[in-house]
């Protein structure tokens, strides 16, 4: 049957006993009577923002009602029903809602934009879609632990023409992961309406295109949305695969109230207001003598004595005290390590491409719940071989082909992390970043600071031009990471360093953007230790010293230099390799500058916008009074990266930066 505004609410309680009834009764009318409070709250001005979910309450309620309390939820701003009846209470609830310190992100972050594992809570952002590869993520992580358990995702409908829905539905049907993909259906994507959102008459339809199952439900049906999912989740368990479940109903308010609801035609509101998910549930539950008015009062009694007193506490309760030691703090979650490398280890000589590769088998093997994810890793090794006979000694179930969705595998990592894993996910060349960006920048980054949820995901990179790739196979973007708080960035020019940061990146549980450049991968040897060891971020590596002037690079740039030195023996020059990005080993930039007088930055990006200018800057501000000549900073072209062997060799700053660099030293 096709659920349509006119389609009257039929309730069916099967063999649903008194005590469950009044108790999806109880938790329905819940969220209503906080809605109708925060409603008079904000034309109060005691709130600033709402986003109401009055006429939605009845599948935010059947849902957690179905479920297991220790069974994930990813809901949205209008699944104020999932908190409430997975018991959150009321007084922390409404300390989120006004930035107080008792909320769940202590002022950090709005409304329902945060999580909790307490009550297996993963709240929304406000960019629609990336929720749902995250849900993948901790599928996976249940399956890969072989416990039987669902997780479930909301969707609106219209953000269900995000990329990320295709990717993450996909993805989950090719692994088959017990997902529900909830979207409710609720006619309007803010102001836009349905027939300019989508062609099809039903979400239902899309399962097919995904060879999985779609459903389409009443959404206003308190019953009809629990006995799915009760329905559906036993299935899933003992059957791993993801459905998508389709609820159909009626956003009663505005997107958020102060965006109105002229641009609705008035008889829907008073066809959907007949289907209203309490007061029928109520009239339902009324003829079947299982509930009187007496308790309807006491209920009602209840509850708002729990939402004032929750109110009290909340209201009583300060403002959150800046306290910027705590902010950049709490920015990750605490992580050190020491220098574990040794000089009398056994050493092994090895390209930079196999101590990628052997870091990987080592933090696999410290890691059992490590899991590599990426475009062909698994028996083909990767494009550039280095996860090649992995499958052999760990297994499909840890080296994981994907489908080519960047963004869902960084949300099935982030995922995975929550969900008591570590991640990997390889881009198959670092320019392909571009469509994983909001997981990566919003997710993974922010997630520690706003709700204390690490995302221990490593994202390795393979970068760099000089190898005629062209412009999208070459570019330097770790620019794109350096400016978001909350990553990790490290970009090692060495063999040995490239082994002990990758391990470090893996015990490390924040996320790290790992960038190896791919000209080195089999230009450069080295003796590496064979055991693991660490090497810590925000530790340069001098790796030549002098007096003359400093040169501060990393990546193919230390090798850039090298040559530079070794052909102009005159030249005593300090040449840090920063080794890490963020931390950034301000202390040996500013203590080499001290000794020198003079300083080159140089790096392989676009000179406009590199991390070169940063580093410029904080040599002027904190060693000024020590230099003996400008500071200079050499990078490529401000333009794409050519193909043409010639017209890249121009484009890259080598030759630009030997001419500078004799200038400096001539100063």
């Amino acid at each position: 049957m096709i659920i349509t505004a006119e389609t009257p609410v039929k309730f069916d309680r099967k063999k649903l006993k008194d005590v469950s009834l009044l108790e999806l009764y109880k938790n329905i009318l819940t969220p209503r009577m906080i809605e109708e409070k925060m409603l008079l709250l904000l034309r109060q001005g005691k709130i600033g923002k709402w986003f109401s979910g009055i006429g939605q309450e009845a599948i935010s309620v059947g849902v957690a009602s179905a479920l297991n309390s220790d069974e994930y939820i990813l809901p949205m701003h209008r699944n104020l029903g999932v908190f409430t009846t997975r018991q959150i209470p009321f007084n922390r609830l409404f300390s989120q809602f006004q930035g107080k310190p008792s909320g769940f992100t202590q002022g950090r972050d709005r409304s329902f934009h945060f999580g909790t594992q307490e009550y297996k809570i993963v709240g929304m952002i406000s960019h629609l879609g990336p929720q749902m590869g995250v849900a993948d993520g901790i599928a996976l992580g249940n399956i890969l632990r072989k416990e039987k358990k669902v997780t479930v995702v909301f969707s609106g409908d219209g953000g269900a023409s995000e990329g990320d829905f295709h990717e993450s539905v996909n993805t989950a049907a090719v692994w088959d992961l017990p997902v529900i993909f909830i979207i409710e259906n609720n006619g309007y994507g803010l102001s836009t309406p349905s027939n300019e959102q989508f062609k099809c008459k039903s979400f239902a339809d899309k399962g097919v295109g995904y060879g999985i199952e779609g459903i389409s439900i009443d959404g206003n049906n308190i019953l009809k949305v629990y006995e799915t999912i009760k329905t559906l989740a036993e299935s899933l368990r003992e059957n791993p695969r993801p459905v998508i479940l389709e609820c159909v109903t009626f956003r009663m308010r505005g997107h958020e109230e102060a965006s109105g609801t002229k641009y609705v035609p008035k008889e829907l509101f008073d066809i959907w207001g007949r289907k209203d998910p309490v007061s029928t549930f109520e009239k339902y539950l009324i003829s079947e003598g299982v509930l009187t008015e007496d308790i309807i009062e006491n209920y009602r009694t209840e509850i708002k004595k729990l939402i004032d007193e929750g109110l009290e506490i909340a209201f009583a309760e300060q403002n959150p005290k800046p306290d910027t030691e705590k902010e950049l703090r709490e920015l990750y979650k605490p992580f050190s390590v020491n220098d574990t490398s040794s000089p009398s280890s056994t050493k092994t000589n090895m390209r930079f491409i196999d101590a990628i590769s052997d870091g990987l088998k080592q933090a696999m093997r410290k890691h059992s719940n490590l899991v590599l994810m990426g475009q062909d890793i698994a028996d083909y090794g990767g494009v550039f071989k280095i996860t090649e006979g992995f499958v052999e000694e760990f297994g499909k179930a840890r080296v994981r082909n994907t489908p080519l969705c960047e963004s869902a595998i960084l949300g099935a990592g982030f995922g995975l992390s929550i969900n008591g894993h570590k991640a990997m996910v390889e881009m198959q060349f670092a320019d392909f970043v571009s469509e994983g960006m909001t997981q990566i920048v919003n997710n993974l980054a922010k997630s520690h600071y706003r709700w204390g949820q690490n995302a221990d995901v490593v994202v390795r990179m393979p970068t760099g031009a000089a190898v005629a790739s062209g412009p999208f196979h070459s570019q330097s973007n770790e620019a794109w990471f350096f400016k978001t708080p909350g990553l990790k960035i490290a970009y090692p020019a060495f063999p040995s360093d490239a082994k002990g940061l990758l391990l470090t990146a893996f015990d490390d549980p924040n996320p790290v953007m790992f960038f190896e450049h791919k000209a080195l991968y089999r230009s450069i040897t080295e003796d590496v230790e064979d055991d693991y060891f660490n090497i810590p971020f925000g530790k340069a590596r001098l790796v030549r010293e002098g007096s003359d002037l400093t040169i501060v690079t990393y990546g193919l740039g230390v090798h850039w230099a090298l040559e530079l030195l070794n052909e102009n023996e005159d030249i005593q020059a300090d040449l840090i390799d920063l080794r890490t990005l963020a931390p950034l080993d301000t202390e040996a930039i500013y203590n080499s500058v001290k000794k020198t007088g003079k300083v080159f930055v140089l790096h392989e990006d676009t000179l406009t916008g590199g991390i070169g200018g940063e580093i410029v800057a904080l040599i002027t501000e904190n060693c000024f009074d020590y230099l003996d000549a400008p500071v200079m900073r050499e990078g490529s072209l401000d333009t794409p990266v050519p193909m043409n062997v010639d017209l890249e060799h121009n484009f890259l700053p080598k030759e630009r930066f030997k001419e500078k660099l004799m200038k400096l030293w001539k100063y």
